[in-house]
């Protein structure tokens, strides 16, 4: 008897209602998909010829294995897909294909069917409502890839009530094969009952063993990772150590200097802008390395603003007039006031800024200039900050954005700076979207360009 909706007809209630005669366990779908490639290796290896009658997951991984049978069947097998005759159902092209109607119980079933004169044999699972979409295996968030209750049986009365069962929700027309044309092999021998048996086994052991094999390089990677993060940590404090210690060793060189009896005037004026400027130095370097570290621990995504360019840039550049004009630099801008507005957060601009600018005068000499140009560029807006300083080698540049580089102006002995300025702005833009590269030619002069994406 026909039916219009199949909504209350399970296979896998139907072959367990035989609880004696079928072997059940919850499996994940990878040990499911090992017991189907368990059983095509059996057929191949006896070189035995069935009929299939298949229901399996869809991906190309399911029925690649029962490609695989009819390659070696060289087309002398016969596999039965069955599918779901419904508006959702998009067929691709299936030979002897079984439309079924539409069943909610079955469509969370998946099976294959073996039907020859050496033995019958049942895969039959069912995948537990979990609220998730029907037809479907594989994961949700956050929750693991669900098991599958699972039974298999070798008995002639569980393939046949399965088989009925395909028949009778089958629609009209679509049952092409004969039940009674099948010479169903009563009996099984047990000697393929164990080699199928030996074979899941060997499939199974070699799904631990890869699992095993994955979970051990995954452990080797996360723990090369936490010796880089470590060792790269001690590096860092270690360097930090090194740099507070020259200052020190410096001011404790002059202030031994100045407990001198016979110091003169002009030499005790040479230590103490000595001191001056190792204690500049030593404060610059401890404000950059706790900057460095509220950037690092500040994990939360920064609350952007919208900023124009043309109320941060000039204001700043004014500042820095009579630093550059003490210097015999010339320092201009060009800030159209019409530029698209940024996102960033207002403080940590000022500081990228003051930053680039401050680099830029300090690494060029009297008679030079520093110009900073903001224009749209593609999809962004690039700040340009250009001078016609001392200039990078090519060796260099890659470094620059290092914690404690310092480049060595050739005016001076020692670089006045903590060597964390760079690395800031760079931690900084990364917070925002933005970007920094840099052009330059040793005595030819630098061009930092910094990149913002604007608000369309």
């Amino acid at each position: 008897m026909k039916i219009s909706f199949a909504q209350d007809i399970s296979f896998y209630g139907m072959a367990s209602e035989e609880a004696e005669t079928v072997s059940s366990s919850t499996l994940s779908p990878t040990i499911l998909l090992s017991m189907v490639r368990s059983l095509v290796d059996l057929l191949i290896e006896n070189e035995i010829l069935a009929t299939l009658l298949i229901k399996l997951p869809p991906g190309n991984i399911w029925h690649s294995e029962i490609q695989r049978y009819h390659s070696w069947s060289n087309g002398q097998s016969v596999t039965y897909t069955c599918k779901f005759d419904d508006k959702e159902q998009k067929f691709e092209s299936v030979q002897n294909l079984i439309s079924l109607l539409p069943s909610a119980q079955m469509r969370r079933e998946y099976f294959i069917m073996v039907l020859s004169p050496q033995f019958n044999y049942l895969i039959l699972a069912h995948r537990p409502r979990f609220g998730g979409k029907a037809g479907t295996l594989g994961r949700r968030k956050n929750i693991n890839t669900p098991k599958l209750l699972t039974l298999t049986s070798f008995d002639k009365k569980n393939v046949l009530q399965v088989l009925n069962g395909i028949e009778q929700v089958a629609i009209k027309d679509a049952f092409p094969i004969s039940i009674s044309d099948f010479d169903y092999h009563s009996t099984y021998e047990p000697s393929i009952c164990n080699q199928l048996f030996v074979k899941q086994i060997e499939h199974q052991e070699k799904i631990h063993r890869e699992k095993a094999n994955r979970d051990l390089n995954r452990v080797i990677y996360e723990n090369k990772k936490l010796q880089y993060a470590l060792q790269s940590k001690y590096d860092y404090l270690a360097r930090v150590c090194h740099e507070i210690r020259n200052p020190l060793t410096h001011m404790k060189t002059a202030l031994s200097l100045l407990n001198s009896q016979s110091i003169k005037i002009p030499q005790r004026q040479r230590y103490l802008d000595m001191l001056k400027g190792e204690c500049d130095r030593q404060n610059s370097l401890i404000t950059g390395v706790l900057d460095l570290a509220n950037i690092e621990q500040n994990v939360k995504p920064p609350v952007l603003e919208t900023i124009r360019l043309y109320d941060i840039v000039p204001g700043i550049v004014s500042t820095y007039q009579p630093v550059a004009q003490e210097k015999g630099i010339m320092l201009g801008y060009t800030v159209p006031k019409d530029l698209p507005e940024v996102s960033c957060i207002s403080a940590e601009l000022k500081q990228i800024v003051i930053n680039l600018l401050s680099n830029s005068i300090n690494f060029t000499p009297k008679g030079g200039q520093v110009l900073v140009k903001a224009r749209v560029q593609g999809d962004a807006i690039n700040i340009e900050f250009s001078d016609t300083g001392v200039g990078i080698a090519s060796t260099d540049i890659d470094k620059i954005f290092d914690c404690f580089y310092r480049q060595r102006p050739p005016s001076k002995q020692d670089s006045e700076g903590a060597g964390l300025g760079l690395s800031i702005v760079k931690q900084l833009l990364l917070r925002c979207g933005g970007s920094i590269s840099v052009k330059s030619k040793p005595q030819e002069g630098s061009t930092f360009t910094v990149k913002l994406p604007y608000n369309q």
